[in-house]
């Protein structure tokens, strides 16, 4: 059901309606570097594609989920013989661009600025935080909005023509107006998850030929995403990976960052979780683990996917496989309790600095002992407030 030419994509015509800018590249053949920025589904890749029909160039897809820089310079290769040997252009086309780190960007650059390829990036993320100051500079960005309501429901009534035609000599199917209220407003402007939707609802209804408001509500449930960066699934699936790497489980631990991996999850945040778990889970038991997962977490920030993958592997295993000693969290937490139950305490005196004689005189640093005269190092002095002068955060 994806569009096949530029007529039948909907939605963006702020670009792609008659005279706009892209239009008129794509129809003389005259791209030059682009990225587009939007929210998912609303036809990036389905632009691309439709770039692959009509273009005169070579054209190559990559997805910066699965590949990495390697195979990209595979393909700048390729372009420049080509261009070189048969005077022909490549297009080379990421999907998910924000996903390479921008050292990893970095190694498109040349062949931009040479021409050797025309890059055309898709990101549902800014460009201006996610891509490479220099590539953005060359290249032209071009925003696709969320598709509207009659986008929307013009994508369902293709969805259900075609359909239609493929079961020929069959009465059309049809979707009454509550039907398609509900489509359209699970949506949220995505095509993709609209088509989702669609297909659950069509098989749901078996030999039926209309599609009601219970169908489409059992079909809206079974096609909602099992991972969600901003719903419950996201939440239940980080509990599990920090859970099972609590329990020295490191297989559980892989599998649930492998979940997360495959959902699109953000790398730095399993590397950031991944911090905070060495201090929180690990800790004094094993002081190096902070240092392995702020060195992964900048690893991960350096590289960028697929190859990121590898030292988060890394980190979790070696996370799982640690001692376990939560003194330190367990303390500072029950220091934030006392310091919001009692409020601001007075510092004892003999601990304030005197840097002016008024303070000398009203006893400032008065009793101070320096524990370094001492030979083990520790002064006989009390250091907390009198109100806590007994209290003990670690055991």
């Amino acid at each position: 059901m994806r569009p096949t030419t530029i007529d039948e994509i909907v939605g963006q015509d702020h670009i792609l309606g008659q005279g706009k800018v892209l239009r008129t590249l794509i129809e003389k053949d005259q791209l030059r570097s682009i990225i587009f920025w939007g929210q998912p589904g609303t036809g990036k890749t389905t632009i691309a594609s439709v770039i692959a029909r009509s273009t005169g160039a070579d054209f190559v897809a990559l997805s910066a989920v699965n590949t990495g820089v390697k195979e990209a310079r595979v393909v700048i290769e390729k372009a420049k013989d080509s261009l070189k040997f048969h005077h022909k252009r490549t297009i080379l086309f990421i999907d998910e661009i924000h996903r390479f780190s921008k050292s990893q960007q970095d190694a498109f650059l040349p062949a931009v600025e040479d021409g050797t390829i025309i890059l055309i990036g898709a990101t549902t993320e800014n460009p201006s935080f996610e891509v490479n100051s220099a590539l953005l500079s060359r290249s032209r960005v071009f925003v696709l909005n969320a598709l509207n309501d009659e986008a929307l429901s013009h994508i369902l009534d293709r969805g259900l023509n075609m359909v239609s035609e493929m079961e020929s000599g069959a009465d059309p199917i049809s979707l009454d107006e509550t039907a398609r209220r509900a489509l359209i407003d699970a949506s949220n402007g995505d095509a993709r998850t609209l088509l989702n939707m669609l297909e659950y609802a069509l098989l749901l209804i078996g030999d039926k030929k209309v599609i009601g408001l219970p169908v489409v509500q059992e079909a809206i449930q079974q096609s909602m995403l099992r991972y969600d960066k901003n719903g419950e699934e996201h939440y239940n699936v980080i509990s599990a990976f920090i859970k099972s790497m609590r329990n020295s489980d490191a297989n559980a631990a892989l599998y649930w960052m492998a979940r997360m991996i495959m959902a699109g999850e953000d790398p730095l945040f399993i590397a950031r979780r991944m911090v905070v778990f060495a201090s929180e889970d690990v800790g004094l038991a094993d002081p190096k683990a902070i240092m392995v997962a702020t060195s992964v977490f900048q690893a991960v920030h350096a590289i960028g996917m697929p190859e990121a993958r590898i030292p988060l592997a890394h980190c979790a295993v070696y996370l799982s496989k640690a001692p376990r000693n939560n003194s330190a969290y367990m303390g500072i937490e029950a220091a934030l309790s006392d310091a919001k139950e009692h409020g601001n305490l007075p510092v004892p005196l003999h601990l304030r600095n005197a840097p002016t004689k008024l303070m000398k005189d009203l006893d400032y640093g008065k009793g101070y002992q320096y524990a370094h005269d001492f030979k083990e190092k520790i002064a006989d002095m009390q250091c907390m407030p009198d109100e806590l002068k007994d209290r003990r955060y670690l055991f």
